[in-house]
């Protein structure tokens, strides 16, 4: 009588393929899960309110001179890195190698376009890795010596690596937001 081994190799490329699945559903339960904070909100908030935000950034813009220096580098309220990917950003960004590894220098001034006067503002950044959250660095008020409504702050950056600054700015009542890719050499 002549042996059916169909049944054997059916039976085998199901446990492979159940064993497979296993697998998988395994090693994704066991991955960090790293959620999304530019701005300083959470993705979904960020997405849903992405036009209001952009809105209030031009009326915060019409309104102030906003001027944020990183090491001796001077921004405006931008946030023309956030469409673009890192490897886009290493090749063509005027925002390369603006942090360094070691002590990192940060001034905010913000003035009223028409009376020139300084303002105070209410600061929300953070200076995170592209990859991981585990070594953000939260900078906020009390971080900062306002000296004549000059904002400065130090942080310091343990490894070279591409970096994100991003945050908002709030002067009586009006919001305006920064997001700025990065690395630091």
């Amino acid at each position: 009588m002549k042996r059916n081994y169909w049944p054997i190799f059916f039976i085998g490329i199901f446990t492979f393929v159940f064993s497979m699945i296993v697998w998988t559903v395994r090693s994704a339960v066991n991955l960090p899960v790293i959620e999304d904070h530019s701005f300083m909100k959470k993705y979904q908030d960020v997405d849903q309110n992405y036009n209001d935000m952009m809105t209030s950034n031009n009326i915060f813009l019409s309104k102030y001179n906003f001027e944020l220096d990183v090491n001796d580098k001077k921004f405006d309220l931008t946030t023309l890195d956030i469409k673009y990917s890192q490897r886009v950003l290493e090749k063509y960004s005027e925002h390369k190698d603006v942090l360094k590894v070691g002590k990192n220098n940060l001034k905010i001034l913000v003035t009223d376009k028409n009376t020139n006067e300084k303002k105070d503002v209410n600061i929300e950044l953070v200076v995170t890795k592209t990859i991981t959250s585990d070594s953000d660095l939260v900078i906020n008020n009390d971080k900062f010596q306002n000296n004549d409504k000059i904002f400065t702050s130090e942080f310091e950056l343990k490894d070279a690596n591409n970096w994100i600054i991003t945050g908002s700015f709030t002067v009586d009542g009006n919001v305006g937001y920064i997001y700025i890719k990065t690395n630091a050499i």
